[in-house]
């Protein structure tokens, strides 16, 4: 009980460190970047937004309806243009920096390999390039926030540490260990002796309201729900660490500002739920079904060939709650009630800035509310 008090005073805390801060946010209009960019607008920081044009329906959809656009500076561009990035990050000329672009998605990334490559490699060096450049002389804290799927995969029943190899098997997963590494090397050959603190954070699966991409095992179970059919699962035994939105990008804050203000803290973070919260995909699509209800059911996909995916997967986040006593708010049940919570909000055409806005809060207070 005490750790949990000592967490939510943390993020009234966070709260105040952020208002009046620049923010530096590569990938704003994503999943994450959206709902970090609502939560940053109400802590009161003024954001510097840099991402590829959106296009109608998708991400463009959960964008606009977050209500964020007029409190943000943006920049639609992409991160492979390094002149661009350079340029806009010149004119922000941040106190804090969160590089969240990428190419995103696994099944992608086999189809799509050079072009996950160039942006999850080179877009790190290029944001990098643009830390080391910089002429400021006040403090700057970078965050790179990469994935649980760096680490060299051996379907291990405990969790993986943050010395473990480096070594995602697929493009995506080995792009993302690649700008782990990029990162790492900017940091040793450039940043050590400067007024720069940078860390990465390797975070799990999240879920949570607002996400629309293809071949996500929540949005599809959204989708499906919306047209009252059954939900086809592709790899209901695969386990993975399922968390809310919320709690990942509240790590990521804390991490920044913890660095901001003293260098040591500056490192590799995994992020994660507790144990009891690695849940297998069948695991975590019953609980949707169950707080959708309706009769919401469930089955196995028919069984096609498909690209290499991971069937186990856990994170050891001993350092992150031993180094800033962080603690997961919500567990994996709570954290599908809510999604659903935001889902049937956007069914039935409610303010969904305002339904954002209430989450957001909630998960502050430490509660369901």
């Amino acid at each position: 009980m005490e750790k949990w008090r000592a967490a939510m005073e943390t993020m009234v805390e966070l709260l105040r460190f952020y208002k009046g801060k620049t923010v530096f946010i590569t990938g704003h209009s994503g999943f994450k970047g959206t709902w970090l960019c609502k939560i940053l607008t109400m802590a009161g920081a003024k954001i510097f937004g840099y991402s590829l044009p959106l296009e109608d329906g998708g991400m463009k959809a959960f964008y606009d309806l977050s209500g964020i656009d007029s409190h943000i500076t943006s920049c639609w561009n992409d991160t492979r243009d390094l002149k661009a990035l350079s340029s806009f990050y010149n004119q922000a000329d941040p106190d804090v920096v969160f590089h969240l672009s990428a190419q995103p998605l696994v099944l992608d990334s086999y189809t799509r390999p050079v072009y996950t490559y160039e942006t999850n490699v080179m877009g790190t060096v290029h944001v990098m390039e643009c830390v080391r450049r910089s002429h400021s002389d006040k403090p700057v804290s970078v965050l790179n926030v990469t994935t649980d799927k760096v680490y060299e995969n051996k379907e291990w029943e405990w969790g993986y540490r943050e010395n473990e190899p480096l070594d995602g098997y697929d493009p995506y997963s080995n792009s993302k260990s690649c700008s782990e590494l990029v990162t790492h090397s900017y940091k040793r050959s450039f940043l050590s002796q400067t007024h720069i603190a940078v860390s990465t954070a390797r975070a799990g699966n999240v879920i949570g309201g607002g996400d629309f991409a293809d071949n996500r095992i929540i949005p599809d179970c959204i989708r499906a729900a919306l047209q009252n059919k059954i939900i086809h699962v592709r790899n209901p035994y695969s386990t993975r660490p399922y968390q809310h939105v919320l709690e990942p990008l509240y790590a990521y804050l804390l991490i920044a500002a913890k660095q901001y203000e003293e260098r040591q803290y500056a490192d590799s973070y995994n992020v994660g739920p507790d144990d009891c919260d690695c849940v297998t995909t069948g695991e975590l699509v019953g609980l949707f079904c169950k707080a959708w209800g309706n009769g919401l059911n469930w089955k196995t996909a028919a069984i096609v060939e498909q690209p290499h995916e991971a069937g186990l997967l856990k994170l050891d986040c001993s350092r992150l709650k031993n180094t800033f006593q962080w603690q997961p708010v919500w567990h994996v049940d709570e954290a599908v009630e809510k999604t659903v919570e935001w889902a049937k909000a956007y069914e039935h055409n409610e303010n969904m800035a305002i339904v954002m806005e209430k989450q957001i809060q909630a998960f502050g207070n430490g509660n369901k509310g």
